[in-house]
């Protein structure tokens, strides 16, 4: 199904955590036979990776690659989603910004990233709108609230 890899020399207790609020995405999205990989990374990593592809010199929180954005990736069996990038350390700071837990924001990263890989986006108010009310749709599922 998916895979999370801490890239990071922090050791991360919420990594149960993130891997239930995903099953239940799963779930909740009704899908199945989908595979993706979630990786925890720093700033310096994620400031990388969003300066090489999406042109954007600084750190964020979360990025996706959706592999099915390419459609000459297809698998008969199952669906091969991509990857979400998630910082670590912009997880901290924002958790103190929004004045909830270091869980939550993990989780609601874990959650946005993954959506955005099911073709989720938040270009316009009303594309927000559904997005961000089936994210925390999600969340609350799983009782992370902020």
């Amino acid at each position: 199904m998916f895979e999370i890899f801490n890239e990071t020399n922090e050791q991360i207790n919420e990594i149960e955590d993130i891997k239930k609020v995903l099953t239940t995405a799963i779930k909740m999205e009704k899908l199945d036979n989908v595979e993706f990989n979630v990786i925890l990374v720093d700033n310096e990593y994620i400031h990388e990776l969003n300066k090489k592809y999406r042109h954007i010199d600084k750190e964020t929180d979360v990025i996706t690659f959706a592999l099915e954005d390419h459609e000459d990736i297809k698998y008969d069996n199952f669906r091969l989603l991509g990857d979400i990038y998630i910082s670590i350390d912009k997880a901290k700071t924002q958790a103190e910004e929004y004045n909830h837990s270091f869980k939550r924001e993990i989780c609601f990263l874990a959650v946005h990233g993954f959506l955005h890989l099911l073709k989720y986006d938040h270009m316009n108010e009303i594309d927000e709108k559904i997005m961000f009310d089936r994210q925390e749709l999600i969340l609350n599922e799983e009782n992370i609230t902020k």
